[in-house]
Order: structure tokens, then sequence, then C-alpha cells
């Protein structure tokens, strides 16, 4: 055997040697039993479900209650130009059109459009000083989601899946749930895992196509395709690959083809029963909303975002609504038409995963995260619609390491801008990071020279929400 037979076969190539090295650099001799699972520390969450509002989700009109925008309702007190990123000049002051109370012990106000989330405010940790650095959709969802404004960067599921690997070898780590009507904005590149291997991007799963993952099994019309036969060329590909990759072991590509086939075999005997939600019981799909056509979409999505957790998946991603300007967060019509809807879509199905995660057992080792690319201007867009601001937007997490019942920042009395406590992706992801035992200064990988990272050069840890 020679030396590239030899990295290849015991480090599982290029990605894995990367892996193995960054383990014993980083682990300090710690075992990953002595780290509960994690990198650099004892983790206190072993898996995430991500749910993103995709469009920009009104914070004045959810979570951040701002009476002053009552009080001042139809004046003209707004920049006079167009800020960079708004789609129109800014109107006038554009009150709520959504009565608010408070909920709980913690008192925390929640607008109408979330009745269901409202009960459970007492066991969320709200960020209520999120801010960006753009107020476009695209360069926002990449932020939120790799750290960087532009594509080519890998995104916090691809980080957690190079970093602590998989759960089971049965399901993908990294699982997307894409709106039933399209893609995000980005489409793909949102959930691309970057110059990471590309084992470790999010695997797309269309949850209301009758094949979840496309072509796991062979056509009907391929009578060939039989179990022998795949047997025998799976066998003749293994040959030719350890060929190529004794030739190449710089290239990752082949290791993370090899690994997705190996997936693909292990999913055709776990992923049915995954995927099949009928032998849930009939309270469990009353309580997600499965059996309502408002919900039934997101509701299924959840559902199934429980059910991939509860088997071993590591990081799933649900997304509620598609690219463009319709049938999302991205509300410049009409706050009063567009949000309601939107809202109403997702929040009996996100207050049933919090409780069905809960009273499983699962909160205690899993991190649930509400967040959106970026938040709506407190002035008036057209008749009552407003636009895009990165100035201040609210995310709120729930579950392992987390203290409950609390809050972190505040924004202005316009919700305008962030006024105090103020936190960049980057702090959400620190704080993620660091409840899976990973210290995110540390989680590096050379590229063009440069030593980079999912928080790039920034990043806090938000202690403030921590148990």
């Amino acid at each position: 055997m020679n030396r590239k037979s030899f990295l290849w076969q015991s480090g599982g190539g290029l990605g894995g040697v990367a892996l193995s090295h960054l383990l014993a650099q980083n682990s300090h001799g710690k075992s990953a039993s002595d780290l509960n699972g994690g990198l650099h520390h004892p983790a206190k969450v072993k898996r995430v479900i991500q749910l993103f509002m995709n469009g920009g989700a009104s914070p004045m009109d959810t979570f951040d209650f701002k009476p002053e925008l009552a009080r001042l309702h139809g004046q003209k007190t707004g920049p006079d130009n167009t800020p960079e990123g708004f789609t129109g000049k800014p109107g006038a002051i554009l009150k709520s059109p959504f009565e608010f109370k408070q909920y709980g012990q913690s008192g925390q106000w929640v607008s109408s459009v979330f009745p269901h989330q409202a009960k459970h405010v007492d066991d969320m940790a709200f960020l209520m000083a999120m801010r960006t650095k753009t107020n476009v959709h695209g360069p926002a969802a990449y932020m939120m989601n790799s750290g960087f404004l532009l594509p080519g960067f890998p995104c916090l599921g691809a980080w957690t899946s190079y970093a602590l690997g998989n759960l089971t070898d049965n399901l993908p780590t990294f699982v997307v749930l894409p709106d039933g009507r399209g893609l995000p904005y980005n489409e793909r590149g949102t959930f691309s895992s970057g110059f990471l291997p590309p084992i470790h991007q999010g695997t797309v799963i269309k949850s209301n196509s009758k094949s979840p993952v496309p072509h796991l099994f062979a056509s009907k019309q391929f009578s060939f395709a039989t179990s022998d036969s795949e047997r025998e060329g799976l066998s003749l590909l293994k040959k030719i690959n350890q060929s190529h990759a004794a030739e190449h072991p710089q290239d990752s590509r082949l290791e993370s083809r090899i690994r997705a086939y190996e997936l693909a075999a292990k999913m055709q005997l776990s992923a049915p029963e995954a995927f099949d939600l009928s032998s849930e019981p009939k309270h469990i799909h009353q309580a997600y909303g499965t059996d309502k056509a408002v919900t039934e979409d997101f509701g299924r999505r959840c559902l199934l975002a429980r059910r991939l957790c509860e088997r071993g998946t590591r990081f799933v991603q649900v997304w509620s609504g598609p690219q463009g300007n319709k049938n999302n967060w991205d509300n410049h019509g009409s706050i009063s038409k567009e949000l309601a809807p939107i809202a109403a879509a997702v929040d009996k199905p996100i207050a049933a995963l919090l409780q069905d995660l809960k009273q499983r057992g699962l909160l205690e080792d899993t991190l649930l995260v509400w967040t959106t690319e970026f938040g709506r201007t407190p002035f008036a867009q057209g008749a009552d619609g407003r636009d895009h601001n990165g100035g201040t937007f609210v995310t709120w997490m729930a579950g392992a390491g987390i203290k409950a019942g609390t809050s972190y920042g505040q924004s202005d009395d316009l919700a305008f801008q962030t006024a105090e406590g103020t936190t960049y992706c980057y702090d959400l992801h620190a704080t993620i990071l660091h409840l899976m035992g990973i210290n995110h200064e540390k989680l590096t990988v050379r590229q063009n020279g440069i030593d980079r990272r999912l928080t790039d050069v920034h990043g806090h840890i938000v202690h403030d929400i921590l148990s």
C-alpha cells in the first residue's frame, strides 16, 4: 500500500484527515463522552431545529411591542431620502394593526398573530435587538446562515456537520425542509457547504412529494436495476473509486460522492419509515395542524423535523415561505392582509413542535431556533405595507442550555434600529456553537491562505440567555 492509499483508507480522504487533525488538536485529549459529544467543551445541545421565516418577519407586528408607533401614527418622521436597500421612499409612521398582550410569568409581549406561540414564551429566550448589515434579501439570507454577505461560505448546518459529524449512519446529518411552494432566496446556496467537503451541505427533502428523496429507488421502468445488479455494479464502482482516490487524495469530491451513495443505500431502509407520517396518532396530526389546509405544509415539515431529530439527524432547517414577493414574510403590500395568513400557517405547528419536543424529553438536548433575515420599517410603504429594514429584528431560542423566559437587548422606540444589547448573526452563531460544545474561535479551516471560521473575526456568546 502506498502513502496515498494509506491516507485515504485510514483517514477517510482529505475531509477525514482534516477532521481527525481538528479533533486531536482541540479536544485536549478528552474523549467524546467526556465532552458529551462536544468538540472543545461539554455540549448541552446535540441537535438543532432552525425555523427560518423567509422574507423578513416584521418585529413590531410579532414580538416587539411599540406603543410609540400608535402615538405617532400617520406622522412623517422618517428619513427624507431612500436608504440603501429600501424598495421605496419611507412613508408615514405606521402603527401595528394587531393587538399585543403580555404572556407568561416573563410578561413577554406577543402580537395576536401568534396566539399559540404566546402560550410558550416562558420556554423561550428572546434576542430583541438582532441586526444585520444589509437590507437586501439575498445577502441577508447568506449572512444569517453563513456569516457572510457573499455566496461561497459554509452555512451553520454545514459547519456543525463538519465539526461534530453524524449521530446516525442511516440519515443525513444536515437536512433542509423548504416551503412546499419553492426554495428560499439564493435557493440551495443558502444551505451550501461552501469550501467544506460537499458531504456537509444540506440534504433537501421535498416533504410534499411522493418521493421526498429523489431517485432514492430505481424507477420501475428500469427492470434491469435489480438487487443483484446493483450489488455487482457497486462492487465494480468501489474498485474504480479506490484506484482514483489513491491517485487524487486531495480531491474531496469523490469521497463525498462515495459517502453520499453509501448514505443513499442505507436510507433505502431508514428513510421510508422516517418520512411516513401515517404512523403518528391522530392527536399529533391535529396538534401540528396537518389536518387543516392553512397549516398542513408547515405542520407536516415541523412533524418531520421532530421525527428526523428523534432518529439521529443533527441539524434540521424548516423554511417558511419561498423566494419572491408573495406567500412569505416580505410584506411590502399590506401588513394587515399579508402577515396574518403567513403567521397563521406557522403559529400552531411551531407551538406543537415545542410542546412535542418537551413532552418527549428531546428538548433536554435539542435547541429550537426561530429567526428571519431582517426586520421591517416602522414607516408605511404604500397604504399599510412595510419595507426592508436590517436595523433590528427578533430571534428566539428554546431548549437545552437556554435560560427560559428571558430576553436580551432592545430596539429603539420605533423598532427602527437597535438601542442596546445589539446582536449580529456572529453572536447567534457563536452562542449556538457554544451550546454544542464548540469554541467558535477554534473551529477553523484554511482556505485560500486564510483561517476561515463561521463567525469570521467577530462573535460573542450571549451569556445572558444561557442557563
